[in-house]
């Protein structure tokens, strides 16, 4: 009879491997059929729909971080000189989208708190766009509800990732072919990917140990947009390995559901769909408003302003052949911007709730979900 450790990394491994299965099927599927993004956001539904059935989808962390350096080394590959000249536009649109953010922000919250009677800390925490592992910290640090905090915060972030790509293309702002996603496989440039692969994620890693947001991404993407958009490198991931990652990481938001009853997300799934309502209207509004004053691809302003995961954001821009630079500094000034202020204004709501002689409400169940 085996081991328990041994039985235990055989169903593990077990478990991953049929969350790659299914991963694999929807992507496929959903990318042959040519949807915008659609070997992303398939894998995503596929997954989310199993783990809500019951299977235990599940990806692991290391593999997370590898795929999140895989990420950043092919944005970073499209970037030209021109893309990067473009950031002489930045300023206006970034103080946009803080704005943005903190309209998304109140209007999230104040809808949560008159619809369904939430209590200011938990609709704060719930509306709030980005920093989900921060996010889950604080409403647990502050007695929150953090079941409700978990399904609205990752039902917006998968909602986005895969309805957003529908929206645009039945807007008419992206096509239905997606990016030519990588390179051709070339031996001769086998010591150029090799180096480009080193460089990034040597920054990438020390991104991640001096504790930047989104450092493994944002590291391994910045050092490979300085190597191509200067022109010393010009090789490219294999398309294979980006068509891998997306697929892979699509089972990454999908597995977020893993272990959700299908009840329990039932019970919250009209403040999940509401909160993102909210969301997407704020979003529109202010990108209207954006591209009225500056000549910008509304695409690209949307994938921008949108208050989904960066990770997944960034890989959507990639596949709809958007701007990632435009994109990924929006994104991070957003998480900055989150990171800078939640504590804050969550402390301060948190003291003004408890009024003399108040005591704190216990701390509900533990969340099943991961960041």
């Amino acid at each position: 009879m085996p081991a328990p450790s041994l039985l235990n990394r055989l169903t593990g491994f077990r478990d991953v491997a049929e969350t790659l299965t299914f991963a694999a099927a929807g992507g496929l599927t959903f990318g042959l059929l040519g949807m915008p993004a659609g070997y992303l956001s398939g894998s995503i539904l596929f997954v989310a729909g199993a783990a809500l059935a019951g299977r235990p989808m599940r990806i692991p962390a290391p593999a997370v971080q590898v795929l999140q350096v895989l990420i950043g080394i092919s944005l970073g590959a499209v970037v030209t000189p021109e893309t990067l000249r473009g950031i002489a536009t930045y300023p206006l649109s970034i103080g946009v989208l803080i704005a943005a953010t903190a309209a998304i922000t109140v209007v999230g919250t104040v809808y949560l708190r008159t619809v369904h009677r939430w209590d200011t800390v938990t609709a704060y925490l719930a509306a709030v766009p980005g920093g989900l592992s921060q996010v889950m910290a604080m409403a647990i640090e502050l007695k929150a509800d953090v079941r409700a905090v978990a399904i609205v915060q990752t039902s917006r972030i998968v909602i986005i990732a895969v309805g957003f790509p529908a929206l645009l293309a039945g807007l008419g702002l992206v096509g239905h072919s997606e990016r030519r996603l990588g390179g051709s496989f070339d031996v001769s440039q086998l010591g150029e990917l090799a180096l480009l692969v080193a460089a990034s994620t040597a920054m990438a890693y020390l991104a991640y140990r001096v504790r930047f947001p989104g450092g493994l991404l944002f590291g391994a993407m910045l050092t490979s947009a300085a190597l191509h958009g200067s022109g010393l490198l010009h090789v490219e991931l294999p398309w294979w390995v980006v068509l891998i990652v997306m697929i892979a990481f699509g089972a990454v938001g999908g597995s977020r559901f893993a272990n959700t009853s299908m009840r329990m997300l039932l019970h919250y799934v009209g403040a999940a769909f509401g909160s993102f309502a909210t969301a997407l209207v704020v979003t529109v509004i202010f990108a209207f408003a954006l591209v009225q004053v500056l000549t910008l691809p509304l695409a690209d302003v949307m994938i921008a302003f949108a208050p989904g995961a960066v990770d997944a954001m960034l890989l959507l821009a990639l596949a709809l052949n958007l701007d990632p630079v435009y994109v990924g500094a929006h994104h991070l000034t957003r998480i900055f911007f989150v990171l800078l202020t939640m504590p804050i204004v969550v402390r301060r709501r948190a003291r003004a709730a408890l009024k003399p002689g108040e005591a704190a409400k216990p701390p509900p169940p533990q969340t099943p979900f991961q960041d």
